[in-house]
């Protein structure tokens, strides 16, 4: 079972995470079906822009907390190939030649901030909420928690965020530049949709060269990245983590359960 869809029409490709049952928490197989959505995408001059949206519930909780549970004899090697693959995913995302534009709703945890960080436009619905929880949980920021949002929002706010496991609501987000607009719920998927249609009108040129400049050393970024994950790693290791993974699962009673 695919964890992500590829949808095409009018010149836009729709790609949508689907492992709903689990809100869309982020797994290896989720990230490697999203790597292999967006792949064929970089060259395909049939596709001028490209629509980031979620299934379920939530946009994404982040990293499964129970499958990290169920992976403690192996924790090491597996948040290592969790955490790369999340980071090609962002990269991968902010390579593409095409704007992406993502559609975000409900919860949004963990290191799922970084695929919304990583799309070029980015449309709330009200109830969305960010939040890091690696404070409780124990862990290093992952998903673009440093190298994206502390360049976007700001070190301060960043830190807020990080350090006082500070809850980031929709309209704070649009404020703080996460995103650029707050949608109507029933009008989400319809906006998102419709401003990805009108950047595929426009010359594709034109906006790979905008986009290229606007996220600057490619090089650096994905240094910044990798930082994070190292110092996840380092994290990861540490007894404290998997006490927080514990007791994260036990005062989050309403956690989705295993599919």
């Amino acid at each position: 079972m695919t964890l992500v869809r590829l949808e095409r029409a009018d010149g836009v490709a729709r790609v949508v995470l689907c492992r709903s049952g689990m809100h869309n928490a982020l797994v290896p197989e989720l990230l490697d079906d999203l790597l292999a959505a967006l792949a064929p995408l970089r060259d395909d001059a049939e596709c001028r822009a490209v629509l980031l949206a979620a299934e379920g519930p939530a946009f994404s909780i982040g990293g499964d907390m129970r499958r990290i549970q169920r992976e403690r004899g192996a924790l090491h090697a597996y948040s290592a190939g969790l955490v790369g693959r999340l980071n090609e995913a962002i990269l991968a995302l902010i390579d593409l030649p095409q704007p992406v534009v993502a559609a975000v709703h409900g919860i949004v945890t963990g290191g799922s901030i970084g695929l919304v960080l990583a799309a070029d436009l980015v449309y709330l619905a009200p109830q969305v909420v960010f939040k890091a929880h690696y404070a409780t949980a124990g862990f290093g920021p992952d998903g673009g928690w440093t190298a994206l949002a502390g360049r976007i929002a700001g070190v301060h706010r960043a830190a807020a965020a990080l350090m006082l496991n500070r809850s980031v609501r929709a309209e704070e987000a649009v404020a703080w530049g996460l995103a650029n607009e707050v949608v109507a719920a029933d009008q989400l998927q319809q906006t998102a949709a419709a401003a990805a249609r009108r950047m595929a009108g426009y010359p594709a040129g034109t906006l790979r060269a905008a986009k290229r400049l606007l996220w600057g050393d490619r090089a650096q970024l994905a240094a910044d990245l990798e930082a994070e994950r190292r110092h996840f790693l380092e994290l990861i290791a540490q007894p404290a983590a998997m006490q927080g993974v514990d007791a994260f699962l036990r005062d989050f009673s309403d956690y989705p359960l295993n599919e």
